[in-house]
């Protein structure tokens, strides 16, 4: 790939990019049947954002929580759950979003018989990253890499093989 030429008049700016190998994933706490795989946050996109994957083990769910001046969106990747912000409760799958906006006090829950997948990005930032990196590492297994790397949607006969 040949590297990008610019013009003094121009901006240049050469896009990160990562595959679902290089995310680092953490669980907050302990107890938690959740984990977060960080994408992208302030220390590698140099501006107030996280973008993340959430990974929900079966019967996995938030804590409630909120955040006073974010807005947190989340776009299901792959699985079944219920999404409740302020006592206003939805069934979420494959495809859909949700936007919860500063102060909505919110869960995710995966209420399917698989693991729950999705997309997570909030802006600004509000310490949420340093939360996250300040939980315990995990590991991504198996199962996450293919559906991160859309493997798990491929016939069989498509997926190659390492």
């Amino acid at each position: 790939m040949d590297a990008p030429s610019c013009t003094l008049s121009e901006s240049c700016v050469v896009p990160v990019i990562k595959s679902p190998r290089d995310y680092q994933a953490y669980r907050i706490s302990p107890q938690d049947t959740n984990r977060l795989a960080i994408v992208f946050d302030p220390t590698i996109a140099n501006m107030s954002l996280t973008y993340c994957v959430e990974i929900f083990d079966v019967g996995g769910k938030t804590p409630p929580n909120r955040h006073q001046v974010a807005v947190e969106m989340f776009f299901v990747l792959k699985g079944e759950g219920r999404a409740t912000c302020d006592g206003k409760t939805v069934l979420i799958q494959a495809g859909d979003s949700i936007l919860v906006p500063p102060t909505g006090v919110h869960v995710i829950e995966n209420i399917g018989p698989t693991r729950l997948y999705a997309l997570c990005i909030m802006v600004p930032n509000e310490d949420f990253a340093e939360l996250i990196r300040s939980g315990i590492p995990a590991e991504l297994d198996e199962e996450d890499l293919a559906v991160l790397g859309r493997q798990d949607s491929l016939p069989a006969s498509l997926v190659s093989c390492p």
